[in-house]
């Protein structure tokens, strides 16, 4: 599935690994805020792709081929009561924030996963992102609930909010 190109002139297309050393650096990029990922470096690109769904990874690709975000998911549990269930990830390079690149990343990998017929898209964000809680809103996730000092985070206990979006199609 590809998206056609928007006025802005990006383009969502499926994620491959021509956009490896891209995606990588955009959640390198991600990490470095401090508010994006308990994570500290990102993996390698055969473990990123080997924990993610291949039908649900998608990239933002301006006119020039350059990767603007990715958005991907992976199952919460291989029990097949949450295969209707993923968690997601949605990450946008610095320089193409506030155009609308998270906001068509995540209306592919909703429509995507809902074809699929899959039912909740879950995630968990720390509450000072408030600008990826906003999107999220925008695109129709609600929140559930915060786990207080659910993790350590370079030394510092952080809350994370969950959220979920249930598809209103797939029942």
């Amino acid at each position: 599935m590809t998206a056609p190109a928007s006025a802005t002139g990006i383009t969502i297309t499926a994620m491959g690994g021509q956009h490896a050393d891209a995606v990588l650096d955009i959640y390198r990029l991600g990490i470095a805020t401090g508010h994006a990922t308990f994570e500290t470096e990102p993996p390698t690109w055969g473990r990123f792709t080997a924990t993610r769904l291949p039908d649900h990874r998608w990239v933002a690709v301006d006119s020039a081929g350059r990767v603007l975000g990715w958005v991907a998911c992976s199952a919460v549990s291989d029990r097949c009561v949450y295969a209707g269930v993923v968690e997601h990830s949605v990450y946008v390079h610095p320089d193409a924030r506030g155009r609308g690149v998270g906001r068509l990343l995540l209306d592919s990998l909703i429509a995507s996963t809902e074809q699929a017929g899959i039912w909740t898209i879950q995630s968990g964000i720390f509450p000072e992102n408030t600008a990826s809680l906003a999107l999220h809103t925008a695109c129709g996730f609600r929140t559930v609930g915060t786990r207080e000092r659910v993790g350590r985070h370079h030394g510092t206990w952080r809350d994370v909010t969950l959220i979920e979006r249930r598809s209103p199609t797939v029942v």
